[in-house]
């Protein structure tokens, strides 16, 4: 268990500097291997902590741009980086379905973008977001010109694709804006997309290929070649594929395209398997975060070698001190590479690495560096030792198996920094507009302390701030006034208890109705709540315990934070608390995200097989195997009608 929660901390503060800093310092290889030690233990030990990575799927909104809520979740794919892997996937898939047969495409590195038409014309456009929050892009997406501004089918049509950047046009950029000259294709598309001047997104001439149909109004289709059909003949421009049967002839086509990739006018980064009837996927069903019935085939990340010249230790918001490696700049795919991640000082020792020696740095996925172990001892090298104490604030360090912490928890500045910055956060506080420079610079002037300082600060405080003139600082005062009015689960998140995400924050809220009931809680009755275990519980009331923490959320009471609760309470939460849905067949009066989110908005979660443990199958049309199973199980199944009368609809 102490293993499980390292990892998912770990791999939470990777995720977060990948994806809201756009600062990684992990590579995708490294992070993999993280992410699937973590999904072993999961597995074996029969527990998913509330905040584990493996119950999200993707990115961060950015603050910036008007949210979208998609209409159909966007789900992430599994992966596998062996051919080893991918033939025992599609083993599987065969011996359950013999008569199945697999698409391949590519596996683009560019940014999801989702595009809704209507009556033939193209209305909105988003990010894929967190998959089920985009970002509102329908301007900037409008100037790629190979996305249909018109179509010939009039119904409501959801289609999600890739943006990308040529390697051509890319070049084409640099020559015309030397200025601006962008290394990394990927990069440049995200910057695109993400300009709030739809002006700067034309410049950069970018493609969008379409390879799914998320929802057809009146249309559904047998097969993926049938929708990739039915895409063509509506002008857009589609993922290339071809069709297999048997895993020799799919592996033989990966080893071909991974050879000549380079060649290629895109960015790729794998490829990806997909089962190409439709039924049969209805049958496979998702897991919480992918579906079952694809799966990703990620390339061999490429590395040079480079003189590792020094390594720098940070220290996070949770205290874990982390080592950074500083490499002497090299150029790998297409971008200069100044920085590289290290996991741990174990990782160092593993790895055999020492100041001055010359490292083996890759970038997996042609995104993020890594070093991934010794080259060559020069003559110099200067071996690495462990920090004793806190590179901040320069308290003795604690060693907690092979991660470092720093113990000053009150009085350290950088952990300061951090937890004041989780608490301005959008599922947080959500004090908009609210960024890590301004901890920095409200810390080092010393106007804010902790969380509570923010509800202090004056204009005439803000003004002495660099680069804050009168509407910057009021328009930081009016978010600060108005994160005031607060729902408790967002509050209790933003006090960043250990191993309380912003799930276990939201069932909290649904448990308890009020703060003082969640502060009175006892150990043995938090860990009665589903999902929320024995070390979940001991955090909650440890950090109850805490006088300090008690007296900053007095303070925070007193500067009038005012916290409502509107997620119910108890077993009266929803008609379907404590109940799953497994969902088999076509539906007809409801799409599986519509029933889905139903299920959930009343209290219930869905689960993608059926077991012991489920309540209902809701069954539609063609309904297979899992409605036999239910029948075997004696499972009550229902059908629309009955769905529907549950639901008073």
């Amino acid at each position: 268990m102490e293993e499980m929660q390292k990892l998912v901390e770990l791999l939470n503060n990777y995720a977060y500097h990948y994806y809201v800093l756009d600062k990684p310092i992990i590579s995708d290889a490294e992070y993999d291997k993280l992410y699937d030690q973590l999904q072993d233990l999961e597995k074996k030990l029969g527990i998913v902590l509330p905040n584990s990575p493996t119950n999200r799927v993707g990115d961060t909104v950015l603050s910036n741009f008007t949210k979208v809520t998609h209409k159909m979740r966007l789900y992430s794919l599994d992966k596998c980086q062996s051919t080893e892997g991918l033939n025992k996937w599609i083993q599987d898939a065969l011996e359950e379905e013999p008569n199945v047969d697999f698409t391949l495409e590519y596996k683009f590195d560019g940014l999801t973008i989702v595009c809704t038409y209507n009556n033939g014309l193209l209305v909105s456009c988003a990010t894929r977001g967190n998959g089920i929050v985009g970002e509102d892009v329908t301007l900037q997406v409008k100037t790629i010109k190979s996305v249909p501004l018109s179509i010939p089918f009039k119904g409501e049509l959801i289609v999600q694709g890739e943006g990308m950047i040529t390697l051509s046009n890319l070049k084409k950029f640099n020559q015309r804006y030397p200025q601006d000259a962008l290394k990394n294709a990927r990069n440049a598309v995200s910057g695109a997309i993400r300009n709030l001047d739809p002006r700067e997104t034309a410049k950069r001439n970018l493609d969008w290929y379409c390879y799914n149909i998320l929802y057809a109004e009146g249309k559904s289709f047998l097969t993926q070649v049938e929708m990739f059909e039915f895409l063509k003949q509506n002008g857009f421009l589609i993922s290339p594929y071809k069709l297999f049967k048997t895993p020799q002839s799919i592996i033989q086509e990966i080893k071909n395209v991974d050879d000549n990739k380079n060649n290629l006018d895109i960015l790729i980064d794998g490829m990806v398997v997909k089962i190409n009837q439709i039924k049969i996927r209805d049958e496979f069903g998702y897991t919480s975060k992918f579906p079952k019935w694809a799966m990703a085939y990620k390339f061999e990340a490429q590395e040079l070698t480079t003189i590792l010249k020094d390594v720098i230790w940070q220290v996070g918001r949770t205290g874990k001190v982390t080592p950074i490696a500083l490499i002497e700049p090299v150029n790998l795919s297409g971008a200069t590479i100044y920085r590289a991640t290290l996991n741990n000082y174990m990782d160092i020792l593993r790895k055999n690495i020492s100041i001055g020696s010359r490292v083996f740095v890759r970038r997996s996925n042609e995104v993020i560096p890594e070093i991934m172990g010794l080259a060559q001892e020069l003559e110099g090298s200067i071996k690495i030792d462990p920090p004793q104490n806190c590179p901040s604030c320069g308290t003795k360090l604690v060693h907690i198996g092979a991660l470092d912490f720093c113990p000053n928890t009150q009085n350290c500045p950088e952990q300061i920094i951090d937890r004041i910055t989780h608490f301005a956060s959008r599922d947080a506080m959500n004090i908009e507009g609210f960024r890590d420079s301004t901890s920095n610079l409200l810390y080092e002037k010393g106007l804010v302390k902790s969380p509570a300082d923010l509800y202090k600060l004056t204009y005439d405080d803000l003004l002495t701030l660099p680069l804050f003139k009168q509407k910057k600082a009021q328009n930081l005062l009016s978010a600060i006034q108005k994160s005031k009015e607060v729902e408790l689960s967002n509050f209790i998140y933003a006090l960043s208890i250990l191993n309380v995400g912003i799930k276990t924050a939201k069932d909290l809220s649904k448990y308890y109705k009020t703060l003082d009931d969640l502060i009175k809680a006892k150990e043995e009755d938090l860990a009665k709540i589903r999902d929320i275990g024995e070390v979940v519980a001991h955090s909650i009331v440890e950090y109850f315990s805490n006088e300090q923490n008690i007296k900053m959320i007095d303070e925070l009471l007193n500067l009038g934070i005012k916290i409502t609760n509107n997620s119910g309470h108890g077993s009266n939460s929803g008609i379907f608390e404590d109940k799953t849905f497994v969902l088999t067949g076509t539906l007809e009066d409801f799409t599986r995200q519509e029933a889905t989110s139903l299920i959930e908005k009343n209290g219930g979660q869905t689960s993608s097989s059926v077991s012991k443990k489920t309540s209902y199958v809701l069954a539609g049309k063609e309904a297979g195997s899992k409605l036999i199973k239910a029948q075997n199980l004696g499972i009550e199944i229902i059908d629309e009608t009955q769905f529907k009368k549950m639901l008073k609809l």
